[in-house]
């Protein structure tokens, strides 16, 4: 167990920040994370966080996942203190981090979250686990399911995974998986890009537009300029910035902004 005291983390908050969908609530307190292959229980009281895990496998995964070098305080510090409104999305959301997940588990799960809600992702995305990906156990004892890696969905049918319940969104998955298990789509070479090619390289996937690649942009590739915009963020910024937001002042987070916004908004803002 790793015990670490965290300041401006809260897996509540990141749980419910729309990033990822393979995280849950166990009990008061305490949170489970599937990423890719690996599994992990989170607990939290205040600031002290703890990590269910040996330090060999926190230091070479799990901090860099969430995050855990970066002072989010810094960002915090530069918002303009006249913006009322994005002062008190930071204070609602200040606990949340941008995580750095892998880029397939990412394409794919933005690629499901198309008209889709937040519920609905993570029952997609856990019955696609089951079906398609290896059954482990953790060193806890808990049994789950990794993450398919695009081989084991690249030979079915466009409208296999309707029986996940993907719906249309199904051949959006397949065509992807196809594409990289045929090395048509290089994502080693798209996680080196900077973002403007990263963005652009990631339209080229059927099924994916501007919102979807922006989020995989900032979640998986930790794009910080990245801005994705749906609903939320399009109300709100058309409520509170009828002149356009500020983004050459946040130019470098913009994208850490985004997600203070889309949790304030998320939540109920006021």
């Amino acid at each position: 167990m790793i015990y670490r005291d965290l300041n401006h983390f809260d897996i509540l908050q990141i749980c419910q920040s729309g990033q990822c969908f393979r995280m849950e609530q166990k009990a008061e307190g305490l949170f489970s994370v599937i990423a890719g292959n690996r599994y992990l229980e989170v607990g939290q009281s205040g600031n002290q966080v703890s990590f269910d895990c040996s330090e060999e496998d926190f230091d070479g995964f799990w901090k860099r996942y969430f995050d855990l070098d970066t002072d989010y305080g810094t960002y915090i510090s530069q918002v303009d203190p006249e913006d009322l409104y994005l002062n008190r999305a930071v204070a609602k959301g200040m606990g949340i981090r941008i995580l750095k997940q892998d880029l397939w588990e990412t394409i794919v799960s933005f690629l499901i979250s198309q008209q889709n809600n937040i519920v609905r992702i993570r029952r997609c995305i856990d019955n696609i686990c089951r079906t398609y990906g290896d059954k482990l156990v953790s060193g806890g004892g808990e049994e789950y399911y990794a993450f398919p890696l695009p081989e084991a969905l690249a030979d079915l049918e466009e409208n296999a995974l309707m029986e996940c319940n993907l719906g249309y969104r199904s051949k959006y998955v397949v065509r992807a998986a196809r594409s990289v298990a045929r090395g048509e789509l290089d994502l080693e070479a798209i996680a080196l890009m900077p973002y403007g090619e990263a963005k652009e390289a990631l339209l080229g996937i059927f099924g994916v537009g501007k919102k979807v690649a922006d989020c995989i942009c900032l979640f998986s590739l930790h794009q910080l300029e990245a801005f994705p915009q749906d609903t939320h963020i399009n109300q709100a910024l058309q409520k509170h910035y009828e002149e356009g937001f500020p983004f050459d002042r946040y130019q470098a987070f913009s994208g850490v902004l985004q997600q203070y916004i889309f949790y304030h908004e998320l939540m109920g803002s006021d």
